[in-house]
C-alpha cells in the first residue's frame, strides 16, 4: 500500500467506506473491510506526513536562501 500513491489509497478508502455504508454485507466481510479502512487510513496519515515534512523543509531551505 505504501508504494501506492496518496491519490489512488483515497480511492481504495473510499471504496472501503461506501461498502460498509451499504450495510448489506456479511459481518465477516464487513471486519474485513474495516481492518483495510484502518490499514489504508493508516497509510495516507504517513503519506500526508512525508509530505508536510518535505514541504516545510522545502519552506526552510528558501527561507535560508
Amino acid at each position: 500500500m505504501e508504494n501506492i500513491s496518496f491519490e489512488e489509497n483515497i480511492k481504495k478508502l473510499s471504496a472501503v467506506v461506501s461498502e460498509l455504508e451499504k450495510g448489506d454485507i456479511p459481518l465477516e466481510k464487513a471486519a474485513q473491510l474495516y481492518s483495510e479502512g484502518v490499514k489504508l487510513s493508516a497509510v495516507c496519515r504517513k503519506q500526508l506526513d512525508e509530505a508536510k515534512i518535505m514541504i516545510t523543509e522545502a519552506d526552510a531551505d528558501k527561507a535560508s536562501e
